[in-house]
Formats: C-alpha cells, sequence, structure tokens
C-alpha cells in the first residue's frame, strides 16, 4: 500500500467510524450530557472514592487483556507464558522481584507533594479528575502513538473530538458535520504534551505566515510552474485589494491573515498552480527551509531592515524567549510590554511599541495576551488588545494575536451554556461550595477570545488532567499549514488523516487525548461541569484572599499584604478607606460558613460586589509577609525577602526525604518581582505598600496560594481554611522569629 493508499485509507476508516458504519463506531460519541456530582469526579481528599478507582482500574486492565485474547483468539495464535513457565524458579522470582521493586517505588513515592490535601494551596497543580486518570490508564495499555492515525485509529479520534470539545470552550464556532459550507474558517486544535510547545507552535506559524506571501511572490516571479498565480489578488490590513506582485517588501509583510492563509490554496483551485510547485516553491523560498538569517539577506528589501518582533507581557511565561530562541528569532526579539499594578498588560505602553513598529517598518509577528498568569493569575486587557488590533489595521499593521491560556483557558467554561438544563441545587445540598464568576472585567475579556488567531491550554492544568496535556487551538484551522513541511491541501469530507504531521512534537501519546476526552465526558466543559467546578475554586479562593488580608498588623507582630489590590486601593484610596474595608471583611467574610455567608451577601448587594471583586482575577493568591520590631515595621527589603524565603522553606518539599510522607502542615510556592520584568515603579509601589523603602534594584520575594480544591471550604467539618491559614500563621511566625534572632533583632 503506497503513501496515497493509505491515505485514503485512513480517512475512509476515520469517515465510516464518525458515520457510525463500522464496529468501531459502536462507541458511544454522545457527551452532550455530563455529571453533577463533584463528589464523584475526583478520588477525594482522603481517598474517600477508593473503591470506585480501583473498580474502574480492574475493569481497564480485563479489558485490555480481553482485547489481547480476542485478537489473537481469531487465528488461533499459542500463548507464550505457559504453566510450565508460570512454575519455573526463574519466572518465580521475576514476578516476587517486581512486587518488591514496586513496593520500593510506592514507598518513595509516599515522599511527594500531597496534591489532592485541603492544605495544598500552592503551584498551579491540584489532584486530577477520577475520568481523566481512569482514561489515561485504561488507553495507556494500548500504548498508541497519536503521531499517526495507523498507530492509533482510535485516539487520534479521540483527540480531533477533545479539539473540538476546546475550541467550542474558548468561543470558536465549530460547525456540525453535516452543516453546510458558510465559507468561514473552521477552528481546529490538537492535544501537546503542554503550553510551552503550544506557544511555541503558535509563535512558529505566525513567524512562518507573516512570510509567506514574500515567499510565494518571490516564487511567481521566478518558477514557470508558479506563473499560473500571477494575478492574483490579496486582502491588506487595511482592507484594500492589491494584486500580489504589485506590493512592496512592507505591504507583503502585511497581508491580511486569513488572506495569507488561504493563498496556497487558491493558487491551486482559481489559478491552476500544483500541489507539487507549491511544495517545490516552498522548498526553495521559505524561511521555513531557508532560515530566518538567510531569508532576511534575500529577499527583505533595504527599506525593511529592522528585525521582527514578538510583544508579551513582562508577566508572560519563560516559553516565550524559549520560543523566540527555538524559530531562530532570537530571546530578545521577544519585547516585553509593561504592567500596571494589577499585573495586566499596560495599553499605553502596547500601543507605544505598536505605533514606533509602524513608524520604523519592524515587522510584528504576533502579539500574545495572557489569560492568568502564572504568578499573579492576571488577565491582560485582550478585548481592548483586539480594538487596538484593529485601529492598527486600518494604519496598514498585521500581526497574529495570541492568546496564553495556559492556566485559565478553562475558565471560559463559565461563559458556556449547557445543552442541557441545570438543576440549581445541581450537586444537592451536602456537597455545596457556592460558584462565583470572574468579575466584570474578567469577563469581559474572555467574551473576546473569539477574535484571538491561537489559542492555548492546558487541560492539565485547570482541566485537572493528568499530565502530559496541553493544546493549542486555532480560528482558522488551515493556519496549522504554515508548520508543515507539505503544501497545503484540503482533505475532503472534513476529516483529517492525523493529528501528528501538525505542530511540533512527533511521538505523543493517545492516553493523554483519551484522558481529556473521558473527564470531557464526565464534566463538561461548559457551565454545568467545569464551569461549576472552577467557580467553586474562585469562590474558595477569594475566601483564602478574604483570610489573608485581614492578617493587617493589626495588634499583631506579622503583616500580611497580597499583592492583589482591595477594591478601594484600585480607587485610590487613603490608608484609612483601606484599613475600614480589612475590617469589615474580617468581621463579615472571614468568620462565617458558606451559608451564612451566601444568606449574608444576598441580602446585602454591596457586600456581593466587594467580594466578587476580592483577589485575583481567577484562584491564585500572591502575596508577602512583613514583621515589626521593637523599632517599627521592618523597613529593609532584604529582610523581607528572608521572612519569605523562610516560609517558603517551611511550607514546600525540594528533596527526596527517604518516602517518608511529609509533615508539613501547608504548602505553598513563590517567586519574585524582579525589576528588569516589571520596571522598578511596580517593585517599589507594592513595597511602599509592605512598608519596606524603594529597594533600588533588588526583587521582592513573594509567596503564592492557587486555590484548586473546589470544597475546602464545605468539608465535613464544614470550613477548613481557617486552620490552614492558622498553620500559615505558625510557620511565619517561626520564620520571623529566626530572621530577628539572626540578625540581632527584637
Amino acid at each position: 500500500m503506497d503513501e496515497t493508499q493509505k491515505h485514503q485509507h485512513i480517512v475512509k476508516t476515520l469517515a465510516a467510524f464518525h458515520a457510525n458504519e463500522t464496529d468501531a463506531g459502536r462507541m458511544n460519541l454522545d457527551r452532550s450530557k455530563g455529571t453533577s456530582s463533584l463528589a464523584g469526579w475526583f478520588l477525594g481528599p482522603m481517598a474517600e472514592n477508593e473503591d470506585v478507582l480501583q473498580g474502574a482500574v480492574a475493569r481497564a486492565v480485563g479489558a485490555h487483556c480481553d482485547a489481547r485474547r480476542e485478537y489473537g483468539g481469531q487465528f488461533g495464535d499459542p500463548v507464550y507464558v505457559t504453566p510450565d513457565i508460570k512454575a519455573s524458579d526463574e519466572y518465580k522470582k521475576t514476578i516476587s522481584a517486581l512486587d518488591s521493586k514496586l513496593g520500593d517505588l510506592l514507598g518513595a513515592l509516599h515522599g511527594s507533594i500531597p496534591l489532592s490535601s485541603y492544605r495544598n494551596q500552592s503551584h498551579m497543580y491540584w489532584d486530577i479528575t477520577m475520568p481523566g486518570a481512569i482514561g489515561y490508564f485504561a488507553a495507556m495499555l494500548y500504548n498508541q502513538n497519536n503521531v499517526a492515525a495507523e498507530a492509533s485509529p482510535v485516539t487520534t479520534l479521540l483527540e480531533i473530538e477533545v479539539g473540538k470539545d476546546l475550541a467550542r470552550m474558548l468561543g470558536y464556532t465549530v460547525p456540525d458535520a453535516n452543516a453546510p459550507d458558510t465559507g468561514m474558517p473552521t477552528p481546529w486544535a490538537h492535544i501537546t504534551c503542554d503550553g510551552s510547545v503550544a506557544n511555541g507552535e503558535s509563535m512558529w506559524a505566525a513567524r512562518n505566515l507573516k512570510y509567506m506571501p514574500i515567499t510565494l511572490a518571490e516564487a511567481i516571479r521566478n518558477e514557470p510552474d508558479m506563473a499560473g498565480g500571477k494575478d492574483v489578488q490579496v486582502t491588506l490590513a487595511d482592507g484594500s485589494t492589491r494584486r500580489l506582485l504589485d506590493l512592496d517588501c512592507w505591504e507583503l509583510l502585511n497581508v491580511a491573515l486569513d488572506d495569507v492563509i488561504a493563498l496556497s490554496p487558491r493558487l491551486q483551485s482559481d489559478f491552476g498552480v500544483t500541489q507539487a510547485a507549491i511544495k517545490a516553491a516552498l522548498d526553495k523560498y521559505s524561511v521555513q527551509n531557508l532560515g530566518l538569517a538567510e531569508y532576511q539577506q534575500r529577499f527583505i528589501a533595504d527599506d525593511v531592515q529592522k528585525l521582527p518582533v514578538v510583544l508579551a507581557p513582562s508577566t508572560a511565561h519563560y516559553s516565550w524567549p524559549k520560543s523566540a530562541a527555538l524559530i531562530g528569532l532570537g530571546a530578545n526579539q521577544l519585547w516585553r510590554v509593561y504592567v500596571d499594578q494589577d499585573g495586566r498588560m499596560r495599553m499605553d505602553h502596547l500601543r507605544q511599541i505598536l505605533q514606533d513598529c509602524l513608524d520604523e517598518k519592524r515587522p510584528v509577528i504576533e502579539v500574545v495576551a495572557v489569560i492568568g498568569s502564572t504568578e499573579e493569575s492576571a488577565v491582560d486587557p485582550l478585548a481592548d488588545i483586539v480594538e487596538l488590533r484593529d485601529e492598527f489595521r486600518k494604519k496598514g499593521l498585521e500581526f497574529s494575536l495570541h492568546v496564553d491560556g495556559a492556566w485559565g483557558g478553562y475558565f471560559a467554561s463559565m461563559l458556556r451554556d449547557s445543552k442541557e438544563p441545570i438543576d440549581p441545587d445541581q450537586g444537592g445540598a451536602l456537597e455545596q461550595t457556592p460558584a462565583m464568576i470572574m468579575s466584570d472585567y474578567v469577563m469581559r475579556q474572555y467574551r473576546a477570545f473569539q477574535h484571538a488567531d491561537t489559542q492555548t491550554v492546558d487541560p492539565h492544568k485547570a482541566g485537572f488532567i493528568p499530565y502530559p496535556a496541553g493544546a493549542l487551538c486555532y480560528r482558522n484551522g488551515a493556519m496549522r499549514d504554515m508548520i508543515t513541511f507539505t503544501a497545503p491541501v484540503v482533505y475532503h469530507g472534513g476529516i483529517d488523516p492525523t493529528v501528528g504531521v501538525y505542530g511540533i512534537e512527533g511521538s505523543k501519546p493517545g492516553a493523554a487525548a483519551a484522558g481529556v476526552y473521558l473527564s470531557h465526558a464526565m464534566i463538561r466543559p461548559d457551565k454545568s461541569g467545569y464551569g461549576k467546578l472552577l467557580g467553586k475554586c474562585i469562590f474558595n479562593s477569594k475566601r483564602l484572599y478574604a483570610e489573608l488580608v485581614s492578617l493587617d498588623g493589626t495588634d499583631d507582630d506579622i503583616k500580611v499584604v497580597p499583592f492583589q489590590r482591595l477594591p478601594c486601593e484600585k480607587e485610590g484610596k487613603d490608608a484609612e478607606a483601606r484599613a475600614k474595608q480589612v475590617a469589615y471583611i474580617r468581621d463579615n467574610f472571614v468568620p462565617k460558613q458558606n451559608d451564612d455567608l451566601v444568606e449574608f451577601m444576598l441580602n446585602d448587594p454591596e457586600a456581593l460586589e466587594l467580594f466578587k471583586e476580592l483577589g485575583s482575577d481567577q484562584n491564585i493568591v500572591t502575596y508577602a509577609v512583613n514583621f515589626k520590631t521593637s523599632q517599627g515595621w521592618n523597613t529593609d527589603v532584604a529582610l523581607m525577602n528572608e521572612v519569605n524565603t523562610a516560609i517558603y522553606q517551611a511550607l514546600s518539599i525540594s528533596t527526596y526525604d527517604g518516602g517518608v510522607v511529609p509533615e508539613n502542615p501547608m504548602f505553598v510556592t513563590s517567586s519574585a518581582f524582579d525589576v528588569p520584568s516589571y520596571g522598578q515603579d511596580s517593585v517599589d509601589a507594592y513595597g511602599a505598600r509592605l512598608g519596606v523603602k524603594p529597594t533600588d534594584g533588588a526583587s521582592i520575594s513573594f509567596l503564592i496560594s492557587t486555590t484548586q480544591d473546589p470544597w475546602v471550604t464545605a468539608t465535613a467539618d464544614g470550613n477548613y481554611l481557617p486552620k490552614v491559614v492558622a498553620a500559615f500563621k505558625a510557620a511565619a511566625r517561626v520564620a520571623v522569629e529566626n530572621v530577628k534572632q539572626k540578625n540581632g533583632l527584637t
């Protein structure tokens, strides 16, 4: 079977799968209705659902063994592991060694951080869903490789279905299988190993897209097989239409994105250029093949000599400079946009950079909006960025807009309506944690998702899925062709022969797609499932923020100052107003159980509005501790950093301790606000709130608590956060006393 026949066979098989025409079609792909009980979604902090998980894993093993026997049995295949072999000493010793070494491994794993505990308020990882774990385990036994459909006929299909789920969740319109072609771009998403790889893929695709008009123009001018496309016209960023060969270099770098994506297919369908001719042209003229240095030298005109840039906020993940280096752009060509005191991209600085790029004819490959920064859980003003992009398009500047929602993407489920009615008491009163929506500002940004060209989202973060499971979603699915080493081609019937030819990775586990698939089947990525789950996490994060901000030093020698400002601080009010608001939170929010707090807020709209605006844009609280001496509140940033580092060391694990179950009473993580990334003014502004002097270039260390636990405020003993915070206070007091003693302070 040659490659063409193999491709046709795979397409036919997958098409039949969709049409339920084969035995494989017996799989139930109807996942429109999920389930409702959070108590049935997780193993539980005290392993309450151990019997459920054990039963499901045993069932998965049994089904896999049945599949092996069923396949071999139809041919009469012989066994290998005979009763005689099992009776041999060598076999018995091997099985005994397996049991022993497994025991060693299980013992060592006891020393892992207890992610599922109420006391884990650290990094953005928590428990994994039971369906996610079971789906991963079941598929892992088959060891499917989603690099090609022939190595993964089932899990490739699951990945395609998961991609549609993610695209819908992120605000794109996915047409029904039998819907007529409207001519609108169809979104497409696929699983990656993580958000870093997804981010890198988006930059790679955006770079190739930026230079594609120059590539094709050069090929049409110089290659006889491409000459048929000499009259092809394209739309520019400003909406005007011109002949491709009439454009100068700067104009070619600013052709409208969707026109660039459609250019190669149009040359085939409208101008008779063959797929082989385009493939040969890409091999000879594309930046992907030549490399950026040679490409710039050969094809970029003298009036466009400024190197291209990617723009991202100073809070952007470390994967962004890595990606710029990997695609040959260079980490220094990732330009950082300043953020404000809430950790959100400053629009005035972005506007200034874009105008400078326009004035000096510097190509902008991509602008990145972070939706849920790793350390601040801050959401950039995406809706304003979209408006600014439209403004600069009219000036002739085009760029790809990427949403890095590795952390925040799943929170979009809070905006997606369920296909099934949602019971207002869904889950029953016994397992209720109230679900909280995000602030009005944040909701506005999420409603703008549909305008992003690409989006990163990590199922293994806020999707509670086992590692590795990131994802990249394209608004226009044909943009994925920018990163293949073949000419773009339309796969008729809407069935992809594979997902493996797209992206950075080669081999990747089909088990990851199966884990996401089964979790989505149980916990739909809409208001009925993940929206509800994450809404409860947001509610609990606001309760944690209320606990921490109440530790303001009143009648105490330590104080906690969250990076996320109080509503009164955002309004520019003075210290007296802040003290009054903290006192209100301490008296009215902190001591109440959930039912009483909800009833209180329902009867007081102002209290509800205040609670909704507390904390971060999602569910990460960033904070630092300062302390009082006999001379008053400490003003030395170095001493304050020493205290926060000591707290982190007491409430974290960084080394293997012989497989002993951890005794840390709580877990947090930490980082630092450094001047090169955040700017001296921003660092000093936070320092002033903490009571320290300007840092003169020094960083400010801080602690981070991510609340991914949906039920820490609704345990069998009620709200458990006060006990968790009490453990934190105790660790903070020990750290302060040790720092005082070390530095001769009283």
